[in-house]
């Protein structure tokens, strides 16, 4: 006998360049009025779009949401047809598009929910898409590439609050992480003083993701690739050059976010869930061996990025976050750790420098936390509670078919665009370097520089590819 949904759901708590044609234009224009997610009954599965279905993520994507019982694979959309052929193998009865309006345009009743597995600089227009037409939404992150997004996305969000949403962010399954937010919420270790972030991602340490801005050839793109609707909204476009797609656009200003992009999620996030009064940044400054060049981001990135408080949590009235990447880890007198001490040397981490101690947690889970010198056994610390296992894919299913269970469901799209929010700024910043950028969020505006306000905030869309707004 089949496991029924509800019993399933307590199981694992516990355990192209042209617009074809005018009514894909009008689907990017302005949202209607909320739509409501049609309602999956208890014996039914939610049936569910993949956009993006290889790359580096959109198979495992694909592969755990569909081990949930009650999904159903219905539709596949990738602008290469050989990713198509590879994931049409697996899921055969999936319908196949390479252009995602054409998706919402012909075949939005045969799907409840959305995967966005695609570049960065096509986030914001899918996902906005599919919130307004009542689409559950998994997005990967970041889960936008200009600030302007951010508050795009947000409204979008705020406008259809029925609907389930989740960054890609499954790093939060690890026991280790969700205990340095206990620890941190605790105020075990007192009011906190600075957080340092270190990315060891970069476009020298990102490995296969990046490419050390070596800028091959133009040459004419594979005919699998239909690489004019792969540049999506960005204009102008530009030639086809190997070594950009499928992986190393992440190092370009374009369609990237960079190293700091890339690992915001699995390290700014603890920063957030332990201080949920943390809003948007105020300011940033960036510090650049080498600016952005060209089609490139920038190399050898530091940047601090400054928060207000108004809770005791913090020493003071504001709290600085330095966010680095290429492994620059902050040093033991950063961290007010003694020289006898061994702070972990993984170069993907996140540390609260605090008045009673300091932790660092790494994106992996490893936690330290010292006090008076000593790194102390956190799963023995007073009151640490267990932490449940679950799978974060399915979490997000779970919440769309009505079982939300808040303590399970990690980074839906209100604290995601949080972490967003900061991992851009950095990024954004570093075009910049040396100049301290004031941020008003709620003007989208940089009040103190008018250069950087009019290049680095929003951009032009080519028309067809705008995001839909609330």
């Amino acid at each position: 006998m089949s496991m029924q949904r509800r019993d399933f759901l307590k199981y694992t708590a516990a355990s192209g360049l042209a617009v074809s044609t005018s009514s894909l234009l009008s689907a990017c224009y302005a949202a209607p009025e909320a739509v409501q997610p049609r309602r999956v009954g208890p014996n039914d599965k939610l049936n569910v779009l993949a956009i993006g279905v290889i790359g580096s993520i959109g198979a495992h994507d694909l592969k755990q949401v569909s081990s949930h019982p009650h999904t159903h694979i219905t539709g596949l959309c990738d602008v290469d047809s050989k990713y198509l052929e590879r994931a049409g193998n697996t899921y055969k009865d999936a319908f196949k598009e390479k252009d995602y309006r054409e998706v919402f345009d012909k075949h939005a009743d045969k799907f409840d929910a959305v995967i966005c597995a695609t570049p960065d600089h096509t986030h914001c227009a899918i996902d906005t898409m599919a919130l307004s037409k009542g689409k559950h939404v998994y997005g990967q992150k970041p889960l936008v590439q200009q600030l302007e997004e951010v508050s795009i996305l947000r409204d979008m969000v705020e406008a259809n609050p029925s609907l389930s949403t989740q960054m890609g962010n499954q790093r939060m399954q690890i026991p280790g992480r969700r205990a340095a937010v206990h620890v941190m919420k605790s105020g075990y270790l007192g009011r906190c003083k600075e957080i340092f972030v270190t990315t060891g991602s970069g476009l020298k340490g990102g490995g296969g993701y990046f490419n050390n801005r070596e800028l091959l050839p133009a040459e004419a793109p594979p005919a699998h690739l239909d690489w004019d609707l792969w540049q999506s909204g960005v204009q102008p476009l530009i030639e086809y050059r190997p070594k950009i797609v499928p992986l190393k656009w992440r190092a370009t200003w374009n369609y990237g976010t960079g190293g700091l992009g890339d690992w915001g999620c699995h390290l700014l996030d603890v920063i957030f869930y332990s201080f949920p009064e943390l809003t948007s940044p105020v300011a940033v400054k960036a510090e650049v061996e080498d600016p952005p060049e060209g089609l490139f981001q920038a190399y050898k990135c530091k940047t601090v990025l400054t928060y207000n408080t108004s809770t005791d949590a913090f020493a003071g009235k504001q709290v600085k976050v330095h966010y680095r990447d290429e492994g620059q880890v902050a040093s033991k007198q950063e961290l007010n750790l003694p020289e006898s001490t061994t702070p972990t040397g993984d170069k993907n981490q996140t540390a609260f420098v605090c008045e009673g101690g300091t932790l660092i947690i790494t994106a992996g889970g490893g936690l330290q936390i010292w006090r008076d010198g000593k790194n102390e056994d956190w799963t023995k610390l007073p009151g640490m509670p267990e932490f449940a296992k679950f799978n974060h894919w399915h979490e997000w299913v779970n919440t769309a078919l009505g079982e939300n269970n808040p303590d399970l469901h990690w980074s839906p799209f209100p604290v995601g665009l949080k972490i967003t929010e900061g991992s851009l700024l950095s990024v954004k910043a570093t075009k910049y370097p040396g100049k301290e950028l004031k941020w008003d969020s709620k003007k989208l505006e940089i009040t103190n520089h008018a250069e950087a306000n009019k290049t680095i905030v929003k951009r032009d869309y080519r028309k067809g590819f705008e995001p839909v707004r609330a």
